[in-house]
């Protein structure tokens, strides 16, 4: 009787450290809530600094966003893309305009106050980028912590973002690559209901096609190509900004792909989601087009940033945690 009462705990205990395995592995070794005890105010702190800096200038939420995605393409989510230095990753061409890094840093001092070298950078720029989402109209999700922060980064390493010339297979080759599918692919890039693109990353849309009577790419909405023009002059200034959502450039919301549907898409992969099968039956079914299951975008966008938030983290004892996100220790 005692034998087999003994053999019930072992075969418990063993079930119990394979079902706690699992939940390593599938979160890869992060969890929600990992701070609770070690610095229970980590998320407040994270959350009160991106606040202060969106209440001074809101376009830092999408700035942090993008910053999460590209830190996240490049050898994992380990806040590669904070560090300084010459040949690093923030001085590669896709990087040279991300904004947002001071918010990082006042909540990485105000955290290093509260909880010294606790609180990885890495978690920082998950939690701040889930924060901006949040701030902008967008619906919150729980942010698995417990990432630690790299110590390699090279602007090599970037070469491979997606950028906004690929075509839908190259995107979702690259998206593929990191354990992500067709539908995270296009709730991902919804993320763009939020922010700016330059004009010197679209403008060539507007007036080096041939087949059109306007120049414009046919793709465009005809109506809509005098707007952009008229924003973006042929020979005008190349860093001046424009809303990637039209009509709806600060709320986070599902209009994006309404303006994709429209013709309004603003950069050419963008565009692109609209006008590739596979991806267009995602767009539809944000759009809740009869006869299709529907999809809320607030509840997948949530989904999916946890998926690519896990990319090839640190966790254990690899890496390090950060006194200063810039720099390595």
């Amino acid at each position: 009787m005692g034998f087999n009462c003994f053999s019930q705990r072992v075969v418990l205990l063993v079930s119990l450290l394979l079902a706690i395995a699992g939940v390593l592995v599938e979160g890869q070794g992060t969890r929600v809530g990992f701070y609770s005890t070690s610095c229970p105010r980590a998320e407040s702190i994270v959350r009160s600094a991106v606040q202060s800096h969106f209440r001074s200038d809101p376009t830092v939420a999408p700035g942090l966003l993008r910053m999460h995605f590209h830190d996240c393409f490049v050898n994992g989510c380990d806040a590669s893309i904070l560090i300084d230095g010459a040949g690093t990753e923030k001085t590669a061409p896709p990087n040279l305009l991300l904004r947002g890094y001071e918010a990082i840093d006042d909540a990485k001092a105000q955290l290093e106050a509260a909880c010294p070298g606790v609180v990885s950078c890495a978690d920082i720029l998950a939690l701040a980028a889930r924060d901006s989402v949040v701030l902008s109209g967008g619906a919150s999700w729980a942010v698995p912590t417990g990432r630690r922060d790299g110590t390699v980064s090279q602007a090599s390493d970037a070469a491979n973002l997606p950028g906004f010339r690929d075509s839908v297979d190259l995107q979702k080759q690259k998206f593929a690559a990191k354990g992500l599918n067709t539908q995270d692919l296009v709730t991902l890039v919804g993320g763009h209901t939020i922010g700016t693109s330059a004009c010197q990353f679209f403008r060539y849309r507007l007036y080096n096609f041939t087949t059109t009577g306007n120049g414009a790419d046919p793709s465009i909405a005809a109506a809509f190509v005098p707007q952009l023009q008229a924003l973006c002059p042929q020979n005008g200034d190349g860093t001046r900004r424009i809303g990637l959502d039209t009509g709806s450039v600060t709320r986070f919301d599902n209009s994006f792909f309404a303006n994709l549907r429209d013709g309004k898409g603003i950069l050419e992969s963008d565009q692109m989601l609209w006008n590739d099968a596979s991806t267009k039956n995602v767009v539809q079914r944000f759009l809740g087009i009869r006869g299709l299951l529907g999809l809320t975008f607030n509840i997948e966008f949530g989904r999916s940033m946890v998926k690519m938030s896990n990319i090839e983290v640190k966790t254990g004892t690899a890496g390090e945690i950060r006194k200063v996100c810039s720099k390595i220790n």
